[in-house]
């Protein structure tokens, strides 16, 4: 039998998933283990039906294992994550949920709820409750905090949206509007609680059902991931005097620009897979692992980071190389099988978010074509020419059937006319 830890519950957290097992709780653990923090994290489940009752099976107490590559050599992490003290499930008991404003100690709110779950709708009211969105859940919950005359939170959201910290600020103003709490709510929302923006970054893996690990135990909640994490909070340093990962060694940025990181995950991390998958799919490559595999595929791919879109980006060159390196190795991890079908998903989009803005700002600083780049847009013209797309039919329809100069004059696709690059992607295309 385990012997699990009593500690001081400070940390609500909504969201019982694997990735917030998998990143936030293993974060506490090794901060609980480095220094004096010993905090509890008690957690929510956001939705009706969810993960707490097997978790609450095994006192919630579960094992993870990170896998990958660091230097060039498997590595493989096992680490008992003790830190979840207990569930709780609105669903089943609303009054249970809403006595956790009553605890002083409680300081932090950690959320994964989707991407769709930092929501508003103006048909919520207190009376649905449970059957309402995170925000206004969380809403009711800092009402009665403030009616008990309490302080207020630092909140953490992991949701994948941009400023998601400043937008679920917003929709819980929203709601204090709509059911009419009053100005010294809103006040106290605003002055007494902390809404940082955040960024997060884990591949996990979850459960791994084709798998056998000898733990010489049962695990229901076995949870895995990669090796590599990266979590950037948009916020003051004083942050680490309440939740001291800094003793740690961990991958946690805390900056007052987050943007500059956010730019560069998506024109690096998300820029690579962009410019290579529509090429590596023509190629007939299936896995991310398969193109690092390919000499001529990873040349490429390393040509575009290296030379293209790093000088395009503004932290320092030697920071933005050894960001580079980490996701190359990540791309090789030989225990994650990306699919390359996966990623390929709504391309178009994809492209004029993460590598059509390395492309023009190459053209701005340099005066030069960026040849890898441009080849990479010859090769999604290509790709759309073909039945392995997945995407919206009209855009589907239209990359197909419209010719190059059509295509790069398309403002809805591109958000402006990009035609003054047909000369250097004809040059590519059905090449």
């Amino acid at each position: 039998m385990y012997n699990k830890p009593v500690r001081k519950e400070k940390i609500i957290q909504f969201g019982e998933g694997g990735f917030l097992r998998g990143f936030v709780d293993w974060i506490v653990q090794l901060t609980n283990e480095a220094s004096d923090f010993n905090a509890g994290v008690v957690v929510v489940q956001p939705i009706e039906k969810g993960l707490c009752d097997l978790l609450e099976k095994q006192n919630c107490v579960y094992t993870h294992i990170m896998r990958g590559l660091k230097v060039g050599k498997e590595v493989v992490d096992t680490k008992k994550i003790d830190v979840i003290s207990r569930c709780v499930k609105p669903y089943e008991d609303f009054d249970a949920y809403l006595s956790l404003a009553e605890n002083p100690d409680f300081r932090f709110v950690i959320s994964n709820t989707t991407e769709s779950g930092i929501a508003y709708s103006a048909e919520d009211i207190p009376e649905k409750a449970p059957f309402v969105t995170f925000p206004a859940k969380v809403t009711m919950l800092l009402k009665k905090r403030f009616d008990l005359g309490l302080g207020g939170f630092i909140f953490l959201p992991c949701e994948l949206i941009d400023k998601n910290g400043e937008t679920l600020k917003k929709y819980i103003l929203d709601y204090a509007e709509l059911w009419s709490y009053g100005t010294d709510f809103k006040a106290w929302v605003e002055n007494e609680n902390t809404f940082c923006n955040t960024l997060v970054d884990r591949i996990v893996t979850g459960y791994p059902k084709d798998e056998k690990f000898d733990l010489g135990y049962e695990d229901n909640m076995l949870n895995t991931s990669e090796l590599f994490h990266l979590w950037v909070i948009e916020g003051a340093d004083s942050i680490t005097e309440e939740f001291p990962f800094d003793k740690a060694d961990l991958n946690i940025i805390v900056t007052d620009n987050l943007e500059r990181y956010r730019t560069r995950k998506v024109r690096i991390l998300n820029g690579a897979h962009t410019s290579m998958i529509p090429y590596a799919m023509l190629e007939g490559i299936e896995t991310v692992g398969g193109c690092m595999k390919d000499e001529n595929m990873s040349s490429f791919v390393k040509t575009c980071v290296y030379k293209e879109i790093i000088p395009t980006l503004d932290l320092p060159e030697k920071e933005l190389k050894s960001y580079a390196d980490d996701v190359f190795e990540r791309f090789q991890n030989p225990f994650i099988k990306h699919l390359c079908a996966s990623i390929s998903l709504n391309s178009v989009s994809k492209f004029k978010v993460r590598v059509l803005p390395s492309i023009l700002e190459y053209i701005k600083r340099t005066g030069k074509m960026p040849q890898n780049l441009i080849k990479s847009f010859a090769k999604l013209i290509d790709f759309y020419k073909t039945d392995m797309p997945n995407d919206d039919e009209k855009v589907m329809e239209l990359m197909k059937n419209s010719d190059i100069k059509a295509i790069l004059a398309n403002t809805e696709l591109w958000g402006e006319d990009l035609s003054f690059l047909y000369d250097e992607v004809i040059k590519y295309v059905n090449k």
